[in-house]
């Protein structure tokens, strides 16, 4: 998801890769099976310089990928997924967990062997720890040539000129009006299948554990007529699903052109003119019909129930809402700076399902943020058993740099406590993916199919509107159909299923 997370959390990977991968196959908005991924495209023969780029975090970074390499191969440079062909190598980092920038100084110093045999070869460190850091970057990593924030990708051709002359080069400037909706991302290692599409940056939500509105600067929208571009030239080149993007798509406005918070000043006809993010879903909607349609990541404070209702009129709409509860204690939520309580959550997620009663609803959660009690850890459980959640993403929290908690928060919550506290909720939420599952057993589902199951070749793998998991037997379909699928058994993460036709969808 969502988009890029605006939580920080601590790596208990023993424990929770494990539980989280029976937990759920589903996209995730931090999804640790592609962490590091190196992204290539076809190149163009005029093109002379080697373009590595490894990217890490959020669906963000791995969009932002995109726009780097599509700005860089007018430059020059295509994309090699071998580091030693490499001149140019780029990392997209994240900021989210003090884990992944670790991970970042790691890869670092394979560059630096690299880098040992080809002098010639420069490094830059783009997105979030770039902006985080910035020059600090340059003194403590003496390999690094140039630091580019989350805005300054389109000054890339001017920097490279510079770090070629033999001088370190920094652009962490953050921008009030940077969308990059001018710019037609190249779609790097995709299955040709399902594709990212942003519509907001930024963030105006401060969160006090979040690193995002810092790294990523206020929040602003992009042109609805440039998105609706996007998703059709996506269409004409046989994608069949989008996931628009955004750190809050819900909060998507645009009236115009700048920043959401000055929308108070906007004249009386951008104001009755603005399109908000429901109108953005039916607009995206009506325009590609045989499209599918999700977003990420929604923050409670901001859904609306007519995006629900939106989604309910429109079949290409998928049937889910990722909706971050980060606590079930409103005494937490207030320390987190989380604008809503857990009644209205629930007020929320009840409406949700009463509109649109297949709809699938997946959730963050951090425990042992500071002064976490026991009773408020049981509030959290008892919402997760309030709501029964289809998926979870959960974390123990753990200190960032720069954020609110960390500037004034005691990070007091034992190790020991956080671990134990993330256990249970897991193993809670595991039991209601189950409980989940299994209500689609016998039904015909329409499922996407997205490439070969990871457990044998010859079944497919597929999405359901849901979002849920379903593998079957491959017989004469193909990646990209669209298929009927009657659900015979499941397991907390997986539906498995049989399949009967194409669906009216291809």
């Amino acid at each position: 998801m969502s988009s890029c997370h605006i939580f920080d959390y601590n790596s208990i990977f023993a424990i929770q890769n494990i539980l989280l991968q029976r937990i759920t196959k589903m996209e995730k908005t931090i999804d640790e099976n592609v962490q590091g991924t190196t992204l290539v495209v076809d190149g163009k023969e005029a093109n002379k310089r080697n373009l590595y780029i490894e990217s890490y975090g959020c669906a963000m970074n791995f969009a932002d990928s995109e726009i780097v390499a599509s700005i860089l191969a007018t430059e020059g440079f295509n994309t090699t997924q071998t580091l030693e062909d490499a001149d140019l190598v780029l990392v997209n980092t994240c900021s989210i967990r003090d884990k992944a920038e670790q991970t970042i100084r790691k890869r670092l110093t394979e560059y630096n062997k690299v880098k040992k045999t080809r002098p010639h070869l420069k490094v830059g460190v783009l997105g979030c720890m770039a902006e985080r850091l910035k020059d600090k970057l340059l003194d403590e990593e003496k390999i690094v040539d140039m630091v580019v924030g989350p805005d300054a990708y389109k000054d890339l051709p001017n920097l490279i000129k510079e770090v070629d002359s033999g001088r370190d080069a920094v652009n962490v400037i953050l921008s009030k009006d940077e969308t990059y909706g001018d710019i037609a991302p190249v779609r790097l290692n995709t299955n040709g299948v399902t594709a990212f599409v942003s519509i907001t940056r930024g963030c105006d939500n401060m969160c006090t554990f979040c690193v995002v509105p810092f790294t990523r600067g206020r929040e602003r929208s992009r042109d609805p007529q440039s998105i609706l571009t996007e998703v059709k030239e996506l269409s004409e080149n046989g994608f069949k699903e989008i996931t628009l993007l955004g750190q809050n798509v819900d909060s998507y406005l645009w009236y115009g052109g700048g920043l959401k918070k000055n929308f108070v000043n906007a004249s009386d006809m951008q104001k009755a003119t603005a399109t908000n993010f429901s109108k953005l879903l039916e607009m995206v909607a009506l325009a590609n019909p045989k499209m599918r349609i999700r977003f990420s990541t929604s923050n409670p404070q901001d859904m609306t129930l007519d995006v629900i209702r939106t989604m309910a009129k429109h079949k290409n709409i998928c049937n889910h809402v990722h909706l971050p509860v980060q606590s079930g204690s409103n005494r937490i939520l207030k320390e987190m700076n989380r604008l809503h309580t857990i009644e209205e959550y629930f007020e929320l997620t009840d409406e949700i399902r009463k509109i649109l009663p297949g709809c699938s609803i997946s959730q963050d959660i951090i425990t042992g943020f500071p002064t976490e009690t026991e009773e408020d850890h049981a509030a959290t459980l008892k919402a997760l058993e309030y709501v029964k959640y289809d998926f979870g993403f959960m974390y123990s929290y753990s200190e960032r740099p720069g954020t609110m908690a960390g500037r004034k928060m005691e990070d007091d919550v034992p190790e020991a406590t956080k671990k134990r506290r993330l256990s249970e909720i897991i193993a809670l939420q595991r039991s209601h993916c189950q409980f989940r599952t299994e209500k689609h057993v016998g039904q015909i589902q329409e499922v996407l199919i997205e490439g070969t199951s990871k457990k044998s070749e010859h079944e497919w793998k597929g999405r359901n509107t849901q979002s849920t998991v379903v593998v079957f037997p491959k017989e004469n379909y193909k990646v990209g159909d669209f298929v009927n699928v009657r659900i015979n058994d499941c397991t907390s993460a997986t539906l498995k299923g049989v399949a009967v036709g194409y669906s009216d969808n291809n």
